[in-house]
């Protein structure tokens, strides 16, 4: 009489190993959205600290005067980073950041957001409100910072 051996399978199977690589590849496609979106914001961080810079010269110019500097009397400098391209105060009410194209994937121009101010005569205060820019590419509504998104 033969004796049978019960052999136990070792390894996996072709079939185990094909779903968890299927399973990985839909992670990674969820995953992979996510992240360059979350890199976009975390750049997008550096222009506001500048436009807050910019922010401040302007609202301690219009608490002094009671009036909107113009660009000259701003004294905004305009000066070039690695993620902005420039900081450009219009002499009226806006401030807009011109960040370059190398920071969002798929960009086909320099990218915007801007601040926009609308004073009070009677408290000389200024109530800034953010948005995107009016460029060409403005930024998009999921890449500005959380306190930009309307």
């Amino acid at each position: 009489m033969k004796k049978i051996q019960n052999t136990r399978q070792q390894g996996f199977t072709l079939i185990e190993l094909m779903i968890v690589i299927a399973i990985v590849g839909i992670l990674a496609a969820i995953a992979l959205p996510a992240y360059q979106d979350y890199t976009v914001r975390a750049r997008m961080s550096e222009p506001l600290a500048r436009l807050a810079e910019a922010k401040t010269t302007i609202a301690e110019f219009y608490a002094a005067n009671g009036t909107m500097p113009t660009a000259a009397q701003s004294g905004i400098n305009s000066v070039e980073t690695q993620i902005v391209n420039s900081i450009v105060y219009d002499g009226n009410s806006i401030i807009e950041a011109i960040v370059k194209q190398s920071v969002m994937p798929g960009a086909t121009g320099n990218l915007a957001f801007e601040l926009v101010a609308v004073t009070n005569a009677a408290t000389r205060t200024i109530q800034w409100t953010c948005r995107p820019g009016t460029v060409t590419s403005p930024v998009l509504n999921n890449h500005l910072p959380a306190n930009c998104r309307g």
